[in-house]
């Protein structure tokens, strides 16, 4: 299911820092050719409205993005969402891959036939030797888990035991991928933490200029306010957004999980059969 090689090449250390490096690059371009500039010029529009008086004070009541987002806090918790929605949309596509093999017949029984005990390692082996030759099965929650129980069921001639092979390879893949999740919960936490940082930052930098702002000039103060609001509007907006995307994906995960169970108790666990002694008796005979 999840890749167990560790190691600088491993998609576990490779998918997390490479989405950090483009999130970067993706959200510092746009603010270095869009944002930034667009910013400076609404600026530039709302000093010469200001200059205006009355006339301008409809305009001024707009708030662009681009002014919501111009400090360097929002660009960070901006960083931070990209980032999350990168790592959740690789861990989407990784169960769509995993749900695709769904389709595939794995055991591969004639209409009537069972699975027996002595039948189980034989195919025990087939498969195994199908999934080395197709990498697109290897590391697969669903053929491990038919492997699982075919492997238990010769061992133990017990239907029970093959069934709980499967669950048990289930609830060990469940606790991987939720696990797999712990990136994204500390971004989804970092995210209004940063904007609570550029929200203490903003107060502090407008009470340094309180002295200004008693002579009559309150630019600076309005300011450095506007950075602490935007900051923590920023970031809860941002922080929902990103919690509703974990919920998809973990109920992904969750019907994929069920899904697999299904799989496997409706085309193999129900065709499995112990025989009694008059019927091993007579196929002795």
């Amino acid at each position: 299911m999840i890749s167990r090689k560790k190691g600088m090449l491993s998609p576990d250390f490779l998918v997390p820092n490479v989405g950090l490096l483009l999130s970067i690059l993706l959200v510092e371009g746009l603010y270095t050719t869009w944002i930034r500039p667009r910013a400076e010029e609404l600026l530039l529009e709302r000093k010469a409205y200001l200059s205006q008086g009355a006339g301008g004070s409809v305009k001024l009541q707009e708030r662009h993005l681009a002014l919501i987002i111009k400090d360097r806090e929002p660009e960070v918790e901006v960083i931070f969402c990209v980032w999350g929605v990168f790592f959740l949309s690789y861990k989407m596509l990784e169960i769509r891959r995993e749900q695709r093999l769904l389709e595939e017949d794995f055991v591969r029984l004639q209409p009537g036939e069972r699975i027996l005990p002595e039948d189980a390692l034989d195919r025990y082996k087939e498969l195994q030797s199908q999934v080395a030759r197709n990498p697109r099965w290897r590391e697969r929650l669903l053929p491990e888990c038919i492997l699982a129980a075919l492997h238990r069921f010769h061992a133990t001639s017990s239907i029970q035991d093959a069934a709980m092979a499967v669950k048990e390879r289930a609830e060990l893949t469940a606790d991987r991928l939720d696990s797999s999740l712990s990136l994204v919960r500390y971004i989804a936490w970092a995210i209004p933490a940063i904007g609570f940082v550029g929200t203490v930052r903003g107060i502090g930098d407008g009470l340094s200029h309180a002295e200004e702002a008693i002579k009559g000039d309150i630019s600076q103060v309005t300011s450095q306010l506007g950075l602490a609001f935007n900051s923590t509007f920023v970031g809860l907006m941002l922080c929902i957004v990103l919690m509703y995307l974990i919920h998809i994906v973990q109920s992904g995960q969750e019907a994929f999980i069920i899904e697999t169970q299904s799989y496997c108790r409706d085309r193999l666990v129900d065709v499995m059969k112990v025989p009694t002694k008059d019927e091993s008796a007579g196929m002795l005979s």
